[in-house]
C-alpha cells in the first residue's frame, strides 16, 4: 500500500489537480477541491434549512407571477483518479451546490441559478427566473402546457449502491489501478496502460408547486482501462478497451470488477490483436455482444426516440431524428422484427439514468418504446407529453410524462434526457454460443469501439474492441480493422436472433452530451447478444 507521504511525493497533489482540471471536458466540473462555505452556521450541506429554503424560492416565484415553479438545491460532487503504468498523472475532486429556480409565467419559461443559500439568495433567484420567463413571452406563441403528475410531499430515493466511493481513500484507488496496470504490463508486448476510477454522487432536493419534496442521493462509478500492445517492428500497435461499463453502483462495483485478476487477460487480448488477420471486407452475419451492441442501441435508438430531436428542437448538438414527424411514423414505422421490443427504463437497479423522481418531479417508471417491432412511443417529460395528445389518446394511452426531464447540475436548467434504453430479452434461453453455433459466415464482436453517425441517426458505422471470424458454427479466430456500416432501419429488422435473460447486461454511456450549451448525462442500455444478417463489413486498416 502506498504511504500519504510517498503519495504526495510522487503526485504533487496540487499539480495533478490542476493538470486534471485543464484536461477535462466544460462540462465535467464545475468547482474543484474548494471546501464549500455555508450560510447560518452550519458546517455540512445536510445541515442545510434545505426545505424552508425549497419553499421560500417557490413562494417567491408565486407572488412574482409565476403560474408553475419548482426548485432544486442540490449538491453535485465528482471525484477521478488517473494513472499510466506505475505513475499516477490525474487526481481531482469536484463539489457544486447552489440552487436553480424554473418559473412558468403566462405559458413561457424562465430559468435562474445561484450559489447564494440564503433565504434573500433563493427569493431573488425565483424572481429573476419569473421576470426571465415575462420576458421570454412571445406574442402569438402556443404557451407551455404541463402534463399532469401527482404531488409527492415527502418522498425519498437511494440509488442501489452499499459503498460509498467518495469514502475510500485516494492511495486505495490509486494504487488499485497501479497494480491492475502492474499485471497488464506483464503481457509480452504490452507498452502503454492506463486506467481511470471516476465517480459521481449526487443529493438532490426537489420541490414545486404541485406539492411535491423530493430527496435523492445517486452515486454512479466508471472504470475506464485502456491495454496498449506494440509489435516487436513496432509497425502496429492494437488496443483492449472499455472493459469494465459504467453502473449506478459504488465502490463495490469496483471491488466485484476485479482489476488486479482480469488485467492479465485484457492484456493478452490486446497482444492477440497484433497477429490477428485483418478482415477480408464483404457482408457478413454479425453476431455481437451486448458489450457492444449497448452503443449501438444507444445511438440509433436512444436518441433518434428523444421526442424534441424529432420535434426540430434539438439540433445544433448532434442532429435531429429521423423518426419523425410523430404523425407519420408512431404507431406503422417498422423499426425491427416481431421480437424486438425496446423498454425505456429509469426504475432499473444499476442503471446509470436510474432515479426516483425526475427533475420534472415524475416518478420513474417504464415504458416500450419500440414494441413488437413498430415504433410505440417517444421518450417525454411533462412539457412534451401534451404534444402527443393526439396519438395517446387514439390509443387509450394516458396524457403523461415518461419521466425523462434532467439537468446535470443546480446551475442548468432540465430537459428532455434519455431514460436507460433496453433491448428486451428473448423467450427462449438463446446463448451467445447458441448464436455463434447457428451461424456459418460471421464475425463476432465484443466491446464498444468507434463510431460515427449521421444527423439524423439514419446512417452510421460503428467499431468494436474485439472480433472473432466465424466459421461453420465455430469461432475460427481473431481478426482487426472490422468496422460495419448500417442504416438504422435496415440494420434492425435484419436482426433474426436475440439472446434469453440470462445473457441480459448492462452497457453504459458515462457521459452522455445534449444540449446547447452543453448537459452531461449518464444512461445505460441493457441487451443481450444479437445476430444481424448480411451486413456490409469494411476494414478500416486499408490505404487508398
Amino acid at each position: 500500500m502506498t504511504s500519504r507521504r510517498d503519495f504526495l511525493k510522487h503526485t504533487g497533489v496540487a499539480t495533478a489537480i490542476a493538470a486534471a482540471n485543464a484536461a477535462l471536458s466544460p462540462g465535467l466540473a464545475h468547482a474543484l477541491t474548494a471546501t464549500p462555505t455555508y450560510p447560518y452556521g452550519v458546517s455540512s450541506f445536510e445541515e442545510l434549512p434545505v426545505k424552508e429554503l425549497l419553499m421560500e424560492a417557490l413562494n417567491a416565484a408565486k407572488a412574482a407571477g409565476a403560474t408553475w415553479a419548482d426548485a432544486r438545491i442540490s449538491r453535485y460532487r465528482q471525484s477521478f483518479v488517473g494513472t499510466r503504468e506505475k505513475q499516477i498523472v490525474q487526481v481531482g475532486d469536484t463539489d457544486s451546490i447552489g440552487i436553480g429556480v424554473r418559473a412558468l409565467v403566462n405559458g413561457a419559461w424562465g430559468f435562474a441559478a445561484s450559489q447564494t443559500l440564503t433565504r434573500d439568495g433563493v427569493a431573488a433567484a425565483a424572481r429573476e427566473a419569473a421576470a426571465i420567463a415575462k420576458a421570454n413571452r412571445l406574442p402569438g406563441s402556443a404557451p407551455g402546457v404541463l402534463a399532469p403528475a401527482p404531488a409527492y410531499p415527502n418522498a425519498t430515493w437511494k440509488s442501489s449502491y452499499e459503498i460509498d466511493p467518495f469514502t475510500i481513500p485516494v492511495e486505495q484507488k490509486a494504487q488499485l489501478l497501479i497494480d491492475a496496470n502492474t499485471e497488464a504490463m506483464k503481457i509480452a508486448n504490452v507498452k502503454f496502460v492506463n486506467s481511470f476510477l471516476f465517480f459521481i454522487k449526487e443529493d438532490r432536493n426537489y420541490a414545486n408547486t404541485d406539492g411535491s419534496v423530493i430527496t435523492q442521493t445517486a452515486v454512479r462509478s466508471w472504470v475506464p482501462f485502456t491495454v496498449t500492445a506494440v509489435s516487436p517492428d513496432f509497425s502496429d500497435f492494437q488496443s483492449r478497451g472499455n472493459v469494465v461499463q459504467p453502473m449506478g453502483r459504488g465502490w463495490e462495483f469496483v471491488v466485484a470488477a476485479d482489476l488486479v485478476g482480469n488485467a492479465r487477460k485484457w492484456g493478452e487480448e490486446a497482444a492477440e490483436k497484433l497477429k490477428a488477420k485483418a478482415v477480408d471486407v464483404g457482408r457478413y452475419d454479425l453476431v455481437l455482444h451486448p458489450s457492444h451492441l449497448w452503443l449501438t442501441i444507444h445511438e440509433s435508438i436512444g436518441h433518434p426516440t428523444e421526442l424534441d430531436r424529432a420535434m426540430g428542437y434539438e439540433a445544433n448538438y448532434a442532429g435531429t431524428s429521423f423518426v419523425s414527424p410523430p404523425e407519420k411514423v408512431l404507431g406503422t414505422l417498422k423499426y425491427g422484427p416481431t421480437f424486438m421490443n425496446i423498454q425505456g427504463d429509469r426504475t432499473q437497479e444499476g442503471g446509470c439514468a436510474t432515479i426516483g423522481w425526475d427533475d420534472d418531479g415524475v416518478k420513474a417508471e417504464s415504458f416500450l418504446i419500440i414494441k413488437d417491432g413498430i415504433f410505440h412511443d417517444y421518450q417525454t417529460s411533462r412539457e412534451q407529453a401534451p404534444w402527443l395528445e393526439w396519438y395517446y389518446k387514439k390509443n387509450g394511452m394516458p396524457v403523461r410524462s415518461h419521466g425523462c426531464c434532467n439537468a446535470d447540475n443546480w446551475s442548468d436548467v432540465q430537459f428532455q434526457r434519455m431514460p436507460n434504453v433496453s433491448l428486451v430479452p428473448g423467450e427462449k434461453d438463446t446463448r451467445w454460443n447458441d448464436l455463434v453455433a447457428a451461424t456459418d459466415r460471421g464475425i463476432a464482436i465484443v466491446g464498444d469501439g468507434s463510431f460515427s453517425i449521421d444527423q439524423q441517426r439514419y446512417n452510421a458505422q460503428f467499431g468494436g474492441q474485439v472480433f472473432y471470424e466465424i466459421k461453420g458454427g465455430k469461432i475460427a479466430g481473431m481478426l482487426k480493422d472490422v468496422a460495419y456500416q448500417m442504416r438504422t432501419p435496415d440494420f434492425w429488422n435484419a436482426m433474426d436472433m436475440i439472446g434469453g435473460k440470462s445473457e441480459y447486461m448492462m452497457g453504459a454511456s458515462f457521459f452522455d452530451g445534449k444540449g446547447q450549451p452543453g448537459q452531461i448525462g449518464s444512461v445505460s442500455h441493457g441487451c443481450v447478444p444479437a445476430r444481424f444478417r448480411n451486413i456490409n463489413v469494411i476494414n478500416t486498416g486499408r490505404k487508398a
